[in-house]
């Protein structure tokens, strides 16, 4: 990929803070660590307080191909250090229709890379407030992303400033620093001070030398999503049952938290 034109200074951007205290965090326990087994992991936000937005290539085995069985998933709101603010189990979830796991075409892979999970129970607390989501933001635009990884993985950091660098159709590349497990991490924009939902995090790359973050847009797949899961087509539930091949990896060694590199 040649960003050619869109590569801008970098200036105004913020690097990644952690957010290790209650008072670093307030605000941001809507943002949680989705456990995928026993090692690997992903990053979560709740746009509802039973629905959590991720990428959809987190709920694969990457080994097998196969579904991860809900029952295997947890969200944990604001974790950090040890506590979470809530603990939820994954009822069901659903991926994006056009989303394949193996899709040769990376571009479009991430352009889908998007995946809706019901909790067992909603998460109705003061402190967690879940995230209204907003419109593609344009070529320019500062953006903002909170994500756990696998070096940052008992507290979620935050960089407050990053930057739209390119669009294609569905796919936003950014300048935001992300590791393995920040997969699924929602990015947001700020109208009036409120942060807004516009991308999830899906994948790292290079372009002309340069670190880059692939993200998802969320304003023409979120209410294709709902619908499939109100409706329940293309829902995976509880009932479905992987091979014993998954839990084999994690963040750290290639598991299903590992990012693509399109």
């Amino acid at each position: 990929m040649c960003l050619g034109a869109a590569t801008q200074a970098q200036d105004a951007e913020t690097p990644l803070r952690a957010l290790v205290t209650g008072d670093d965090g307030k605000g941001w326990e809507a943002v949680g660590r989705l456990n995928l087994g026993q090692t690997g992991f992903c990053t979560g936000a709740l746009i509802a307080p039973n629905l959590v937005l991720t990428a959809a290539h987190c709920v694969y085995d990457k080994q097998s191909g196969a579904q991860i069985a809900p029952e295997t998933m947890r969200f944990l709101a604001g974790w950090r250090n040890g506590r979470a603010v809530a603990y939820r189990g994954v009822r069901r979830g659903v991926v994006h229709p056009d989303y394949q796991f193996r899709d040769g075409d990376k571009m479009n892979r991430v352009a889908n890379d998007v995946a809706l999970l019901e909790l067992d129970r909603p998460i109705r607390l003061p402190g967690v407030q879940p995230y209204a989501t907003a419109s593609n933001p344009r070529k320019g635009d500062r953006v903002g992303v909170v994500s756990y990884a696998h070096d940052r993985s008992e507290a979620p950091s935050i960089q407050e400033v990053c930057r739209v660098m390119a669009r294609r159709a569905q796919v936003l590349v950014l300048s935001c620093d992300v590791d393995f497990g920040s997969s699924g991490a929602p990015v947001f924009a700020f109208q009036d001070g409120t942060p807004q939902i516009v991308s999830v995090v899906s994948s790292m790359a290079e372009a002309d030398d340069q670190k880059i973050s692939l993200a998802a847009s969320v304003d023409r797949t979120l209410g294709t999503l709902q619908d499939r899961l109100n409706s329940g087509e293309g829902v995976f539930t509880t009932q479905r049952r992987v091979s014993s091949g998954f839990g084999q990896g994690g963040a750290r060694n290639g598991g299903t938290a590992k990012f693509v590199r399109p």
